[in-house]
Protein backbone atom coordinates (compact mmCIF):
# COMPACT_ATOMS: atom_id res chain seq x y z
CA UNK A 1 0.00 0.00 0.00
CA UNK A 2 1.27 3.24 -0.93
CA UNK A 3 1.56 5.40 2.60
CA UNK A 4 5.05 7.53 1.19
CA UNK A 5 3.42 11.49 1.41
CA UNK A 6 3.11 12.43 -1.77
CA UNK A 7 4.27 16.13 -3.19
CA UNK A 8 1.31 18.46 -4.23
CA UNK A 9 0.87 18.06 -8.01
CA UNK A 10 2.72 21.13 -9.77
CA UNK A 11 0.84 23.62 -11.55
CA UNK A 12 2.64 22.76 -14.77
CA UNK A 13 1.12 19.58 -14.51
CA UNK A 14 -2.56 21.11 -14.37
CA UNK A 15 -2.96 19.85 -17.95
CA UNK A 16 -1.31 16.55 -19.07
CA UNK A 17 0.73 17.95 -22.26
CA UNK A 18 0.11 15.93 -25.81
CA UNK A 19 3.40 14.08 -25.55
CA UNK A 20 3.11 12.60 -21.90
CA UNK A 21 2.77 9.11 -21.39
CA UNK A 22 -0.43 8.72 -20.25
CA UNK A 23 -2.13 11.24 -22.69
CA UNK A 24 -0.85 8.61 -25.21
CA UNK A 25 -2.08 5.53 -22.89
CA UNK A 26 -5.40 7.43 -22.77
CA UNK A 27 -6.03 8.00 -26.40
CA UNK A 28 -5.26 4.46 -27.32
CA UNK A 29 -7.39 3.21 -24.62
CA UNK A 30 -10.25 5.69 -26.10
CA UNK A 31 -9.91 3.80 -29.67
CA UNK A 32 -9.43 0.01 -27.67
CA UNK A 33 -12.44 0.93 -25.72
CA UNK A 34 -14.80 1.65 -27.88
CA UNK A 35 -13.73 -1.74 -29.93
CA UNK A 36 -14.04 -3.52 -26.67
CA UNK A 37 -17.82 -1.77 -25.83
CA UNK A 38 -19.30 -3.21 -29.18
CA UNK A 39 -17.70 -6.46 -28.69
CA UNK A 40 -20.08 -9.60 -28.34
CA UNK A 41 -20.39 -10.71 -24.87
CA UNK A 42 -18.85 -13.99 -26.17
CA UNK A 43 -15.46 -12.07 -27.51
CA UNK A 44 -14.92 -10.31 -24.16
CA UNK A 45 -15.37 -13.53 -22.25
CA UNK A 46 -13.12 -15.22 -24.31
CA UNK A 47 -10.81 -13.29 -23.48
CA UNK A 48 -11.04 -13.34 -19.80
CA UNK A 49 -10.92 -16.90 -19.92
CA UNK A 50 -7.64 -16.60 -22.34
CA UNK A 51 -6.32 -14.59 -19.74
CA UNK A 52 -6.97 -16.83 -17.03
CA UNK A 53 -4.95 -19.75 -19.27
CA UNK A 54 -2.15 -16.93 -19.95
CA UNK A 55 -1.87 -16.37 -16.21
CA UNK A 56 -1.74 -20.08 -14.92
CA UNK A 57 0.76 -20.39 -18.05
CA UNK A 58 2.80 -18.06 -16.31
CA UNK A 59 2.92 -18.55 -12.84
CA UNK A 60 6.20 -19.71 -12.72
CA UNK A 61 7.31 -16.61 -14.54
CA UNK A 62 4.87 -15.01 -11.96
CA UNK A 63 6.32 -16.35 -8.55
CA UNK A 64 9.89 -15.32 -9.51
CA UNK A 65 8.34 -11.55 -10.52
CA UNK A 66 6.56 -11.51 -6.73
CA UNK A 67 9.49 -13.25 -4.84
CA UNK A 68 11.23 -10.03 -6.47
CA UNK A 69 9.07 -7.43 -5.29
CA UNK A 70 8.85 -9.11 -1.66
CA UNK A 71 12.98 -9.07 -1.41
CA UNK A 72 12.41 -5.38 -2.16
CA UNK A 73 9.75 -4.77 0.90
CA UNK A 74 10.51 -2.94 3.83
CA UNK A 75 6.91 -2.27 4.73
CA UNK A 76 4.68 -3.44 7.87
CA UNK A 77 4.22 -7.55 7.59
CA UNK A 78 0.61 -6.89 7.42
CA UNK A 79 1.13 -4.90 4.27
CA UNK A 80 3.82 -8.16 3.43
CA UNK A 81 1.03 -10.30 3.16
CA UNK A 82 -1.00 -8.18 0.87
CA UNK A 83 1.76 -8.64 -1.64
CA UNK A 84 2.93 -12.03 -1.20
CA UNK A 85 1.70 -14.54 -4.54
CA UNK A 86 1.68 -18.05 -4.55
CA UNK A 87 0.27 -20.79 -5.93
CA UNK A 88 -3.29 -20.83 -4.23
CA UNK A 89 -3.30 -16.73 -4.64
CA UNK A 90 -1.94 -17.36 -8.18
CA UNK A 91 -4.95 -19.98 -9.22
CA UNK A 92 -7.76 -17.71 -7.17
CA UNK A 93 -6.87 -14.94 -9.87
CA UNK A 94 -7.09 -17.26 -12.85
CA UNK A 95 -10.83 -18.32 -11.24
CA UNK A 96 -11.44 -15.10 -10.32
CA UNK A 97 -11.09 -14.24 -14.22
CA UNK A 98 -13.38 -17.14 -15.06
CA UNK A 99 -15.89 -16.12 -12.28
CA UNK A 100 -16.18 -12.92 -14.11
CA UNK A 101 -16.63 -14.22 -17.46
CA UNK A 102 -19.40 -16.35 -16.18
CA UNK A 103 -21.73 -13.15 -14.86
CA UNK A 104 -24.28 -11.55 -16.98
CA UNK A 105 -22.86 -9.18 -19.37
CA UNK A 106 -24.03 -6.03 -18.08
CA UNK A 107 -24.36 -4.33 -21.22
CA UNK A 108 -27.03 -3.27 -23.10
CA UNK A 109 -29.37 -4.36 -20.08
CA UNK A 110 -32.74 -2.25 -20.27
CA UNK A 111 -32.98 -0.59 -17.25
CA UNK A 112 -36.07 0.93 -17.36
CA UNK A 113 -38.54 1.67 -20.25
CA UNK A 114 -41.84 3.33 -20.80
CA UNK A 115 -44.37 5.26 -23.05
CA UNK A 116 -45.55 8.81 -23.10
CA UNK A 117 -48.98 9.77 -23.68
CA UNK A 118 -47.60 11.10 -27.41
CA UNK A 119 -46.34 7.46 -28.40
CA UNK A 120 -42.94 8.17 -27.73
CA UNK A 121 -41.10 4.58 -26.12
CA UNK A 122 -38.25 5.22 -23.86
CA UNK A 123 -35.72 2.95 -22.54
CA UNK A 124 -32.59 3.28 -20.53
CA UNK A 125 -29.60 1.26 -21.54
CA UNK A 126 -26.54 0.03 -20.07
CA UNK A 127 -23.00 1.59 -21.62
CA UNK A 128 -20.00 1.42 -20.69
CA UNK A 129 -18.54 4.06 -18.79
CA UNK A 130 -15.45 4.73 -21.18
CA UNK A 131 -11.66 5.16 -19.79
CA UNK A 132 -11.19 4.28 -16.59
CA UNK A 133 -8.25 4.84 -14.43
CA UNK A 134 -7.50 2.31 -11.34
CA UNK A 135 -4.70 3.88 -8.75
CA UNK A 136 -4.52 1.23 -6.57
CA UNK A 137 -2.08 -0.35 -3.66
CA UNK A 138 0.48 -3.04 -4.24
CA UNK A 139 -2.01 -5.92 -3.84
CA UNK A 140 -0.89 -7.56 -7.42
CA UNK A 141 -4.39 -9.47 -7.35
CA UNK A 142 -6.22 -5.78 -7.53
CA UNK A 143 -4.71 -5.80 -11.08
CA UNK A 144 -6.32 -8.67 -12.61
CA UNK A 145 -9.66 -7.89 -10.68
CA UNK A 146 -9.93 -4.49 -12.09
CA UNK A 147 -9.07 -5.29 -15.67
CA UNK A 148 -11.19 -8.52 -15.58
CA UNK A 149 -14.09 -6.37 -14.49
CA UNK A 150 -13.38 -3.75 -17.13
CA UNK A 151 -13.41 -6.15 -20.11
CA UNK A 152 -16.17 -7.62 -19.24
CA UNK A 153 -18.21 -4.57 -18.49
CA UNK A 154 -16.45 -2.62 -21.69
CA UNK A 155 -14.28 -0.48 -20.23
CA UNK A 156 -10.79 0.81 -21.12
CA UNK A 157 -8.72 0.69 -18.42
CA UNK A 158 -5.23 2.40 -17.05
CA UNK A 159 -3.83 0.64 -14.13
CA UNK A 160 -1.25 2.56 -11.84
CA UNK A 161 -0.38 0.15 -8.95
CA UNK A 162 2.37 0.70 -6.31
CA UNK A 163 5.46 0.79 -6.58
CA UNK A 164 6.23 -2.18 -4.65
CA UNK A 165 4.58 -4.55 -6.95
CA UNK A 166 5.94 -4.14 -10.26
CA UNK A 167 7.69 -6.78 -11.53
CA UNK A 168 4.02 -8.80 -10.05
CA UNK A 169 1.92 -6.34 -12.40
CA UNK A 170 4.08 -6.15 -15.74
CA UNK A 171 3.60 -10.35 -15.70
CA UNK A 172 -0.56 -10.35 -14.51
CA UNK A 173 -0.67 -7.23 -17.30
CA UNK A 174 1.14 -9.13 -20.17
CA UNK A 175 -1.53 -12.23 -18.95
CA UNK A 176 -4.84 -9.90 -19.59
CA UNK A 177 -2.99 -8.49 -23.48
CA UNK A 178 -2.69 -12.24 -23.95
CA UNK A 179 -6.11 -12.80 -23.10
CA UNK A 180 -7.34 -9.41 -25.47
CA UNK A 181 -5.44 -10.36 -28.41
CA UNK A 182 -5.81 -14.71 -28.50
CA UNK A 183 -10.09 -12.84 -28.67
CA UNK A 184 -8.98 -10.69 -31.51
CA UNK A 185 -9.17 -7.51 -29.07
CA UNK A 186 -7.46 -4.62 -28.82
CA UNK A 187 -4.15 -5.01 -26.21
CA UNK A 188 -4.51 -1.18 -25.56
CA UNK A 189 -8.20 -2.09 -23.69
CA UNK A 190 -5.59 -2.86 -20.74
CA UNK A 191 -2.40 -0.71 -19.78
CA UNK A 192 0.15 -0.09 -17.46
CA UNK A 193 2.49 2.54 -16.94
CA UNK A 194 6.07 1.97 -18.35
CA UNK A 195 7.68 2.74 -15.23
CA UNK A 196 6.80 3.66 -11.79
CA UNK A 197 7.36 7.82 -12.07
CA UNK A 198 5.05 9.35 -10.27
CA UNK A 199 4.41 11.73 -12.32
CA UNK A 200 2.28 9.25 -14.43
CA UNK A 201 0.46 9.58 -10.68
CA UNK A 202 -0.50 13.88 -11.66
CA UNK A 203 -1.39 13.15 -14.90
CA UNK A 204 -3.93 10.67 -14.15
CA UNK A 205 -5.56 13.35 -11.84
CA UNK A 206 -5.13 16.13 -14.64
CA UNK A 207 -6.22 13.62 -17.73
CA UNK A 208 -9.72 15.91 -18.16
CA UNK A 209 -11.25 14.62 -21.38
CA UNK A 210 -8.74 11.50 -21.27
CA UNK A 211 -9.75 9.31 -18.30
CA UNK A 212 -13.46 9.27 -17.63
CA UNK A 213 -13.12 7.87 -14.08
CA UNK A 214 -10.86 7.60 -11.34
CA UNK A 215 -11.11 4.62 -9.18
CA UNK A 216 -7.73 5.04 -6.11
CA UNK A 217 -8.22 1.98 -3.94
CA UNK A 218 -5.05 2.34 -1.01
CA UNK A 219 -4.11 3.89 1.67
CA UNK A 220 -5.76 7.03 3.38
CA UNK A 221 -2.88 9.26 1.48
CA UNK A 222 -3.56 8.13 -1.28
CA UNK A 223 -7.08 8.80 -1.80
CA UNK A 224 -7.46 11.79 0.05
CA UNK A 225 -4.76 12.95 -2.74
CA UNK A 226 -6.70 12.00 -5.60
CA UNK A 227 -9.93 13.39 -4.29
CA UNK A 228 -8.14 16.48 -3.36
CA UNK A 229 -6.68 17.11 -7.24
CA UNK A 230 -7.90 15.22 -9.23
CA UNK A 231 -9.72 17.02 -12.29
CA UNK A 232 -11.59 13.56 -13.44
CA UNK A 233 -14.40 12.16 -11.56
CA UNK A 234 -13.53 10.10 -8.81
CA UNK A 235 -15.49 6.52 -7.76
CA UNK A 236 -13.13 6.74 -3.95
CA UNK A 237 -13.56 5.17 -0.62
CA UNK A 238 -12.44 5.93 2.77
CA UNK A 239 -10.74 4.04 5.56
CA UNK A 240 -11.94 0.46 6.72
CA UNK A 241 -12.54 1.72 10.28
CA UNK A 242 -15.15 -1.30 10.74
CA UNK A 243 -16.97 -2.03 13.50
CA UNK A 244 -18.59 -5.38 15.07
CA UNK A 245 -21.71 -4.75 17.59
CA UNK A 246 -22.34 -8.10 20.20
CA UNK A 247 -25.63 -7.28 21.15
CA UNK A 248 -26.86 -8.75 24.97
CA UNK A 249 -29.07 -11.39 22.80
CA UNK A 250 -26.06 -12.56 20.68
CA UNK A 251 -25.34 -16.24 20.58
CA UNK A 252 -22.38 -16.31 22.41
CA UNK A 253 -20.68 -19.20 20.73
CA UNK A 254 -21.20 -17.52 17.58
CA UNK A 255 -20.28 -14.33 18.96
CA UNK A 256 -16.72 -15.58 19.22
CA UNK A 257 -16.31 -17.75 16.03
CA UNK A 258 -17.25 -14.29 14.18
CA UNK A 259 -15.35 -11.60 16.24
CA UNK A 260 -12.33 -13.52 15.24
CA UNK A 261 -12.73 -13.99 11.77
CA UNK A 262 -13.68 -10.54 11.27
CA UNK A 263 -10.63 -9.49 13.23
CA UNK A 264 -7.73 -12.40 12.39
CA UNK A 265 -8.71 -13.67 9.15
CA UNK A 266 -6.72 -11.07 7.27
CA UNK A 267 -5.66 -7.62 9.38
CA UNK A 268 -4.80 -5.99 6.21
CA UNK A 269 -8.00 -5.68 4.42
CA UNK A 270 -10.35 -3.17 4.51
CA UNK A 271 -13.37 -5.67 5.90
CA UNK A 272 -11.46 -6.36 8.86
CA UNK A 273 -13.03 -4.99 12.00
CA UNK A 274 -11.02 -2.38 13.92
CA UNK A 275 -13.34 -2.00 16.76
CA UNK A 276 -15.29 -4.54 18.89
CA UNK A 277 -18.16 -2.96 20.52
CA UNK A 278 -19.57 -5.37 22.89
CA UNK A 279 -23.14 -4.84 25.16
CA UNK A 280 -22.27 -3.70 28.55
CA UNK A 281 -25.34 -7.20 29.57
CA UNK A 282 -22.92 -9.72 28.58
CA UNK A 283 -19.72 -8.14 28.41
CA UNK A 284 -19.10 -9.58 32.13
CA UNK A 285 -19.25 -12.93 30.57
CA UNK A 286 -18.21 -13.12 27.18
CA UNK A 287 -15.46 -10.52 26.69
CA UNK A 288 -12.69 -13.10 28.52
CA UNK A 289 -13.40 -15.65 25.76
CA UNK A 290 -13.37 -12.85 22.86
CA UNK A 291 -9.87 -11.48 24.40
CA UNK A 292 -8.49 -14.94 25.38
CA UNK A 293 -9.65 -16.40 21.39
CA UNK A 294 -8.19 -13.03 19.78
CA UNK A 295 -4.57 -13.29 21.96
CA UNK A 296 -4.49 -16.88 21.41
CA UNK A 297 -4.47 -15.89 17.53
CA UNK A 298 -1.36 -12.65 18.12
CA UNK A 299 -3.79 -10.23 18.40
CA UNK A 300 -2.91 -7.23 20.55
CA UNK A 301 -5.53 -4.56 21.89
CA UNK A 302 -6.61 -0.84 22.44
CA UNK A 303 -9.93 -0.80 25.56
CA UNK A 304 -11.86 1.43 27.35
CA UNK A 305 -12.14 2.02 31.21
CA UNK A 306 -15.12 -0.67 30.88
CA UNK A 307 -13.49 -3.38 29.16
CA UNK A 308 -10.31 -2.95 31.29
CA UNK A 309 -12.40 -3.48 34.64
CA UNK A 310 -13.96 -6.58 33.17
CA UNK A 311 -10.27 -7.32 31.27
CA UNK A 312 -7.96 -5.60 33.58
CA UNK A 313 -4.64 -6.45 31.53
CA UNK A 314 -6.02 -5.13 28.79
CA UNK A 315 -3.87 -1.57 27.58
CA UNK A 316 -6.09 1.43 27.98
CA UNK A 317 -7.68 3.54 24.59
CA UNK A 318 -7.32 6.96 23.62
CA UNK A 319 -9.44 8.89 21.50
CA UNK A 320 -7.23 8.04 18.59
CA UNK A 321 -7.16 4.68 18.70
CA UNK A 322 -10.85 4.18 18.05
CA UNK A 323 -10.59 6.51 15.12
CA UNK A 324 -7.81 4.36 13.95
CA UNK A 325 -7.49 1.77 11.15
CA UNK A 326 -5.13 -1.00 12.55
CA UNK A 327 -4.98 -3.04 9.15
CA UNK A 328 -2.81 -5.03 11.69
CA UNK A 329 -3.65 -7.63 14.36
CA UNK A 330 -4.75 -5.00 16.50
CA UNK A 331 -8.44 -4.32 17.92
CA UNK A 332 -10.01 -1.21 19.50
CA UNK A 333 -12.68 -2.46 22.57
CA UNK A 334 -15.09 -0.45 23.96
CA UNK A 335 -18.43 -1.40 26.38
CA UNK A 336 -21.94 -0.03 25.30
CA UNK A 337 -24.63 0.31 26.62
CA UNK A 338 -27.57 -1.34 24.28
CA UNK A 339 -28.08 -0.07 20.37
CA UNK A 340 -28.15 3.19 20.75
CA UNK A 341 -24.66 3.92 22.21
CA UNK A 342 -23.42 1.61 19.55
CA UNK A 343 -24.97 3.36 17.08
CA UNK A 344 -23.78 6.41 18.58
CA UNK A 345 -20.10 5.63 18.68
CA UNK A 346 -20.27 4.18 14.90
CA UNK A 347 -21.50 7.71 13.99
CA UNK A 348 -18.73 9.41 16.17
CA UNK A 349 -15.82 6.83 14.67
CA UNK A 350 -16.59 5.24 11.24
CA UNK A 351 -15.39 5.32 7.99
CA UNK A 352 -19.46 4.85 6.44
CA UNK A 353 -17.30 1.01 5.21
CA UNK A 354 -18.86 -1.96 7.42
CA UNK A 355 -20.57 -2.29 10.37
CA UNK A 356 -21.59 -5.86 11.84
CA UNK A 357 -24.23 -6.68 14.24
CA UNK A 358 -24.38 -10.13 16.43
CA UNK A 359 -27.65 -10.63 18.38
CA UNK A 360 -30.74 -13.13 18.27
CA UNK A 361 -33.41 -10.05 18.43
CA UNK A 362 -34.76 -9.14 14.87
CA UNK A 363 -35.95 -5.94 15.68
CA UNK A 364 -32.95 -4.92 17.06
CA UNK A 365 -30.72 -6.13 14.20
CA UNK A 366 -33.43 -4.47 11.85
CA UNK A 367 -32.92 -1.24 13.63
CA UNK A 368 -29.38 -1.18 13.28
CA UNK A 369 -29.10 -2.62 9.71
CA UNK A 370 -31.70 0.51 9.58
CA UNK A 371 -30.39 3.40 11.66
CA UNK A 372 -26.28 2.27 10.20
CA UNK A 373 -25.47 4.86 7.58
CA UNK A 374 -22.54 2.68 6.14
CA UNK A 375 -22.02 1.41 2.88
CA UNK A 376 -22.54 -2.18 3.78
CA UNK A 377 -24.67 -3.48 6.84
CA UNK A 378 -24.57 -7.04 8.04
CA UNK A 379 -26.17 -9.33 10.48
CA UNK A 380 -25.02 -12.52 12.34
CA UNK A 381 -22.17 -12.61 9.69
CA UNK A 382 -18.07 -11.34 9.68
CA UNK A 383 -17.66 -8.28 8.24
CA UNK A 384 -14.74 -9.94 6.00
CA UNK A 385 -17.56 -10.76 3.28
CA UNK A 386 -17.71 -7.25 2.49
CA UNK A 387 -16.12 -8.21 -0.48
CA UNK A 388 -17.15 -8.05 -4.11
CA UNK A 389 -16.33 -12.19 -5.08
CA UNK A 390 -18.38 -12.69 -1.52
CA UNK A 391 -21.00 -10.39 -2.96
CA UNK A 392 -21.34 -12.61 -6.32
CA UNK A 393 -19.98 -10.06 -8.20
CA UNK A 394 -17.15 -12.36 -9.71
CA UNK A 395 -14.54 -9.96 -8.37
CA UNK A 396 -14.54 -6.24 -7.07
CA UNK A 397 -12.41 -2.69 -8.49
CA UNK A 398 -12.89 -1.27 -4.91
CA UNK A 399 -15.27 -1.02 -2.01
CA UNK A 400 -17.14 2.71 -2.55
CA UNK A 401 -18.12 4.38 0.77
CA UNK A 402 -19.28 8.04 -0.57
CA UNK A 403 -23.14 8.22 -1.86
CA UNK A 404 -22.40 8.76 -5.69
CA UNK A 405 -22.16 6.58 -7.99
CA UNK A 406 -22.33 3.75 -6.02
CA UNK A 407 -21.42 2.02 -2.94
CA UNK A 408 -20.49 -0.87 -1.17
CA UNK A 409 -18.13 -3.03 -3.58
CA UNK A 410 -18.42 -2.04 -7.20
CA UNK A 411 -18.53 -5.01 -9.78
CA UNK A 412 -20.12 -4.66 -13.21
CA UNK A 413 -22.98 -3.24 -12.59
CA UNK A 414 -21.59 -0.20 -11.16
CA UNK A 415 -18.74 -0.17 -14.09
CA UNK A 416 -21.27 1.02 -16.09
CA UNK A 417 -23.38 4.14 -16.78
CA UNK A 418 -26.51 4.73 -19.33
CA UNK A 419 -28.07 6.13 -22.25
CA UNK A 420 -31.27 7.19 -23.28
CA UNK A 421 -32.68 5.16 -26.57
CA UNK A 422 -36.24 7.07 -27.89
CA UNK A 423 -38.59 5.10 -30.20
CA UNK A 424 -40.99 7.79 -32.25
CA UNK A 425 -43.62 7.37 -35.13
CA UNK A 426 -43.28 10.73 -36.40
CA UNK A 427 -43.94 12.99 -33.33
CA UNK A 428 -42.82 16.60 -33.65
CA UNK A 429 -42.96 18.63 -30.60
CA UNK A 430 -45.73 21.33 -30.58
Amino acid sequence: MDHAPHAPVPDAAADVTATSVVADMARRARVAGRVLGHASTEQRNAALCNAATALRDARAELLAANARDVAAFSGAASFRDRLVLDEARIEAMARGLEDVAKLPDPLGQVLAEWTRPNGLKIRRVATPVGVIGMIYESRPNVGADAAALCIKSGNAVILRGGSDSINSARVIHAAMQAGLRAAGLPVDAVQIPPDTDRRHVADMLAASGLIDLLIPRGGKSLVERVCREARVPVLSHAEGLCHTYVHAAADLEMARRIVLNAKMRRTGICGATETLLIDNAIAPVLLPGLVEDLATKGCTFRADARARAIVPDLPPATEQDFATEWLDAVMSIAVVDGVDDALAHIVRYGSSHTEAIVTEDEAVATRFLNETDSAVVMWNASTQFCDGGEFGFGAEIGIATGRFHARGPVGLEQLTTFRYEVFGNGQVRP
